[in-house]
């Protein structure tokens, strides 16, 4: 994200903020497994890889490592403008009491929602792949 300032007398400067891909699949962690329905995101074998390097480097500093188990994160910038645009891909367990179409449509909203304001980045867009269904012990009926 590019930023151009102007002070006093005039004068432009530009500042530009880099906002991660871990940083933003935090924010879409976050904001996912906070929709009713959802129990868990699942990281997959990619994701459990690199969330266990990223783990261990951030424990070697001494950081409680921000959840990013699930979340995938691409950023595509266009050419010569500097404008960003987010798509996410989310895998997640859903409950089986929840209806699973609807569950995962909140959780479009609501993370592409969580990661606007928290970043000022617009998303291209959200897939939400449900991976798991959790059964209570007595079934379903």
């Amino acid at each position: 994200m590019i930023i151009q300032v102007s002070d006093a007398a005039g004068a432009v400067s530009r500042v530009e903020s880099v906002i991660t891909e871990p940083v933003i699949a935090a924010i879409a962690a976050i904001a996912a497994t906070s929709v009713a329905g959802v129990t868990r995101l699942e990281p997959g074998l990619t994701g459990l890889v690199a969330s266990m390097a990223r783990t261990a480097r951030q424990r070697v500093k001494n950081l409680d490592p921000a959840p990013t188990e699930g979340v995938r994160v691409s950023v595509l910038h266009a050419p010569g403008t500097g404008v960003a645009t987010v798509s996410l891909e989310i895998d997640l367990a859903v409950s089986g009491l929840d209806q699973a179409a609807a569950v995962a449509q909140t959780v479009q909203r609501t993370v592409a929602r969580a990661v606007t304001a928290a970043t000022g980045l617009s998303i291209s867009s959200v897939s939400v792949f449900i991976v798991d269904v959790g059964v209570p012990r007595g079934g379903l009926g």
